[in-house]
């Protein structure tokens, strides 16, 4: 196969890269800024919320990427059920990146504490039209987020250990397809 059907586009990995370090780092921020002992828990909640919108914005990009972009096909040999949770993996993460977001926004447009989000302290970003502010709407969109957040590393440990297995285990090649260089 020719090189460009055996890789992701340069655009697919630099998405891929950014967009999982940005989560990785919201699920820190989201730890770190529901423990009362952290410092600054207010500049964490404010980042958290910054960096959200952005995975948003840069997965709703990717999403239209990946629809317009053929990848590279699956290596021979692969399973049935391999193939099927490679597929389920795949649209579970893009219902993640854009639906967490959307939650988390949705919680602070709900939230009765009408605090403005201003995207890394400059951009002024609207509620989420339509919601009303509501102390039980907002708990039930909060405990979503937490609970699908606990959901998110479940599947990134799963996504992470599937790639090491194509690497160590059956060498196919899986995981050089998403590597620059």
């Amino acid at each position: 196969m020719a090189a460009s059907k055996t890789r992701y586009s340069k655009v697919a990995m630099g998405l891929h890269w950014l967009i999982a370090l940005m989560i990785i780092g919201l699920i820190v921020f989201g730890i770190l800024m529901t423990n009362p002992d952290t410092p600054n828990r207010f500049a964490l909640y404010q980042l958290h919320k910054s960096f959200g919108i952005l995975v948003l914005l840069l997965s709703i990009l990717r999403l239209i990427w990946r629809l317009t972009h053929k990848p590279p096909a699956l290596p021979d040999g692969m399973k049935p059920w391999e193939i099927a949770a490679a597929k389920f993996t795949h649209i579970a993460f893009y219902v993640i990146m854009i639906g967490m977001p959307l939650l988390g926004w949705a919680m602070v447009s709900a939230s009765p504490i009408a605090i403005p989000t201003r995207i890394f302290d400059t951009l002024p970003w609207p509620d989420m039209p339509g919601i009303a502010r509501s102390e039980a709407l907002a708990d039930t969109f909060k405990m979503l987020h937490h609970n699908i957040g606990k959901l998110t590393i479940a599947l990134i440990a799963l996504h992470i250990g599937a790639a090491l297995k194509h690497q160590f285990i059956n060498k196919d090649g899986v995981l050089r397809r998403m590597f620059p260089g």
